[in-house]
């Protein structure tokens, strides 16, 4: 095998590897919302999660892939709310909901 075989190899594994990890990634954080949701008795809006950023962090001594999601809810069906969703690695992090009145249901993990 040449070099070129074997990067374009590496590159496609790689790329299969990232893709099934933001898949994974996004559906660990859309059950996150829901229950996020269900405990403020609000309505989860479109049931989706939309990818705001992506980077690289240190969590825990090891470099991860650090993610931020938004979201939309709603108390009343009227509103439209906005929440974010932070993920170290495949580990929640926080989940910030804003509420109409300024509030902001803030849940930070403090297993580090």
């Amino acid at each position: 095998m040449t070099l070129t075989t074997l990067l374009t190899i590496a590159g496609a594994a790689f790329l299969g590897w990232f893709w099934y990890d933001a898949m994974q990634a996004r559906e660990h954080t859309l059950a996150a919302c829901r229950r996020a949701c269900r405990r403020i008795n609000a309505q989860l809006l479109d049931e989706t999660v939309a990818l705001e950023r992506l980077r690289l962090a240190r969590s825990r001594g090891q470099i991860v892939i650090a993610r931020r999601y938004r979201f939309e809810f709603s108390l009343d069906g009227d509103n439209r709310c906005e929440g974010r969703i932070f993920l170290l690695g495949s580990r929640i992090s926080d989940i910030q909901m804003e509420y109409p009145d300024g509030l902001v249901l803030e849940e930070v993990s403090r297993s580090d």
